[in-house]
């Protein structure tokens, strides 16, 4: 398992929202919902630190983006989604430290089938929040590059933020075999597209660079950690970037809400740099701490 990511008994006993409150332990879905039936669901992870909801409004943004790309004929507002959250960490007396996932599928279906023309009811938002550390911790971390292709546009855009995530998970046991942290995915031409779980960012020459948000999902973490860097004056710029220009980095890092920035130490068995964390990740790191609570909103 990831560093940090372990089941916390504090989440046992709490409620959850799956169209309403109910007992995390009882909590279910139909064996008709779409996300049973085929995936057919989209998702976000917010962050609740110091009673804020980080960057609430981005994620809740992308979340009916995606719904709506997805043809749902059903999207709960902002405020409808709002409320369904500040519900439930009130119920449980949450205020810090917690990770919340949410997840709309398209709702349930009538009979088994793909069609959505056989959704019936829906759609069926889902609010899970766990305490939860950053998952990654301060330890470098350890990646491999995966067999697994991350799918293009043409296949699936990763811009829509879906819960049909095999190619990740596939992706996530070539590294769980190799013994890594994370596993490295290239997109189809054989350049770097993201981690299973995160983005990725080199730094070489003094030069902060990310792959093209082509066959990555253009993370929200990302685009900030872009924001931050043309703000303090470092120089950066999207690439295609090669396996060979990150095992010859100077400093890489991975960017995610789950693990905000964390800075790579070995790809391949290739050490980065020095295998420590290097200044420009320290830098950014910084800016991100004191800046990110200003993204947030207040829960009461």
């Amino acid at each position: 398992m990831a560093k940090f990511n372990q089941p916390d008994e504090r989440n046992e006993g709490t409620q959850v929202w799956v169209n309403g409150l109910t007992p995390r332990n009882q909590a279910c879905v139909s064996v008709l919902d779409s996300s049973v039936q085929g995936g057919d669901a989209v998702w976000e992870g917010l962050r609740l630190r110091d009673g804020m909801l980080l960057q609430f409004h981005e994620h809740v943004r992308r979340l009916r983006d995606s719904a709506h790309a997805m043809a749902f004929v059903s999207i709960p507002s902002v405020d409808e989604v709002l409320s369904a959250v500040l519900q439930t960490v009130a119920a449980n007396r949450m205020r810090d430290g917690v990770h919340i996932r949410l997840t709309l599928t398209r709702g349930i279906k009538c009979t088994s089938g793909m069609d959505p023309r056989l959704n019936t009811q829906g759609p069926t938002l889902i609010v899970l929040p766990e305490y939860k550390g950053a998952v990654y911790g301060d330890e470098g971390l350890t990646l491999i590059s995966a067999c697994t292709r991350r799918n293009p546009p043409s296949c699936v855009d990763s811009k829509i933020h879906h819960a049909n995530l095999i190619n990740n998970i596939l992706a996530k046991i070539e590294a769980n075999l190799a013994g890594a942290d994370d596993a490295v995915m290239l997109d189809l031409r054989g350049f770097i597209s993201e981690t299973n779980a995160t983005n990725i960012f080199i730094v070489r020459d003094g030069i902060l660079m990310t792959p093209f948000a082509v066959a990555c999902l253009p993370g929200i973490t990302r685009a900030f950690v872009l924001e931050i860097a043309q703000a303090i004056g470092l120089p950066v710029r999207e690439a295609d970037l090669s396996l060979t220009e990150m095992y010859t980095a100077d400093e890489a890092f991975t960017t995610g809400t789950m693990g905000g920035l964390a800075h790579v130490e070995r790809v391949d068995g290739r050490m980065i740099g020095n295998g420590k964390i290097g200044p420009m990740t320290v830098q950014l790191k910084a800016a991100y701490a004191e800046r990110i609570p200003a993204t947030g909103i207040l829960i009461d």
